[in-house]
């Protein structure tokens, strides 16, 4: 089952403050990202934070679960938990710091000299 943009605009309006957040669409559900760094996915309307040690440590009692089938375990964070618009922002922006950098992307013109 998709996810419903309106539950995505929902999130982006309550972890605003986060810092720079927006979504991108991928396979019928969404990646979040905070800055340059996917820090959460939305599946199945259900939102699942990527596992840090901060956001471990400021959750408290996790659950964890995968957010699709294969998946390695994210935080899943109750629908509860999303009307509090500052405890979303903060376990957003923590976790967003302590996660690393995306990798930068080869261009053509790099593979191309390397003869990949």
């Amino acid at each position: 089952m998709a996810s419903h943009q309106s539950t995505v605009d929902y999130i982006l309006e309550q972890i605003a403050k986060a810092g720079i957040v927006y979504a991108r669409k991928m396979f019928g559900e969404y990646a979040l990202y905070c800055d340059i760094k996917v820090v959460a996915l939305v599946c199945d309307n259900q939102l699942f934070v990527k596992p840090t040690h901060a956001g471990k440590a400021f959750i408290g009692a996790v659950v964890e679960a995968p957010p699709y089938s294969g998946a390695k375990p994210y935080f899943l964070i109750s629908g509860d938990k999303w009307d509090d618009r500052q405890w979303l922002a903060e376990l957003i922006r923590i976790s967003a710091e302590e996660l690393p950098l995306p990798k930068q992307k080869k261009s053509t013109a790099d593979r191309c000299k390397k003869g990949l």
